[in-house]
């Protein structure tokens, strides 16, 4: 397929990771130290280690969008509890905006690159650092008490993703071999077995149901 056939050769037809990359951004204003312990929608993980698991896979999906493939882009994420760092607040939002200005290449959504330890092609890749951020997202306003709402082409993104294999339009095998979390972008902590919800529930609940969350979870539930 030469550069004319390709869609990813069009920019403007790119995912766009910035809107979700801004909304957790926005978010953080509202996170000081008396939420860092509270629970989260992923289960063993408290506020602290959601914003430094943010902060890990914003680096690791910056450098992989860059296909500079060192240690950020080699270490599985549940290698260890993400560590949270004093600075977070400094660094989190330009690891944000970092990781959505590299993926505004053209060039990150081709080829091959790393993320979480697995290598996978450039466009898979791409739309796994945009699920991160939007579930993760959601997890963060859902843990602090903010409102969360995400684009429908950034839930279309993850609800394609996300889905089943045998309700994808691809008819990807389950093994993981298409790029999807199960080929090690992300554990079960973060991305459990999905729940149940109707099928008239809106795009945003059915994403995160698909996500392994249920839509109604609230802190102490």
């Amino acid at each position: 397929m030469d550069a004319q056939e390709n869609p990813l050769s069009d920019a403007a037809a790119l995912p766009d990771l910035e809107p979700a990359a801004r909304r957790i951004a926005a978010l953080l204003g509202q996170v000081d130290d008396s939420r860092l312990d509270s629970p989260t929608p992923c289960p063993d993980y408290a506020v602290r280690d959601l914003l430094g698991h943010l902060t890990g896979l914003a680096t690791a999906f910056r450098d992989a969008a860059r296909k500079d493939l060192g240690a950020s882009t080699a270490v599985s994420p549940d290698a260890t509890l993400p560590v949270l760092d004093d600075d977070w607040c400094e660094v989190l939002p330009r690891r944000l905006e970092e990781v959505a200005a590299a993926w505004r290449s053209p060039d990150a959504w081709t080829g091959l690159t790393r993320a979480g330890g697995v290598e996978l092609p450039g466009e898979v890749a791409g739309a796994v650092a945009l699920n991160e951020l939007v579930v993760h997202g959601w997890d963060l306003a859902r843990s602090t008490g903010q409102p969360y709402a995400a684009g429908e082409a950034e839930l279309r993104s993850c609800e394609a993703l996300l889905a089943p294999a045998e309700d994808g339009p691809n008819g990807s095998p389950e093994d993981g071999s298409d790029g999807s979390p199960d080929d090690g972008s992300d554990d079960d902590s973060l991305f459990g077995p999905p729940v149940p919800v109707p099928g008239d529930a809106p795009l945003l609940d059915r994403v995160i149901a698909l996500a392994g969350r249920r839509p109604d979870w609230q802190p102490g539930s």
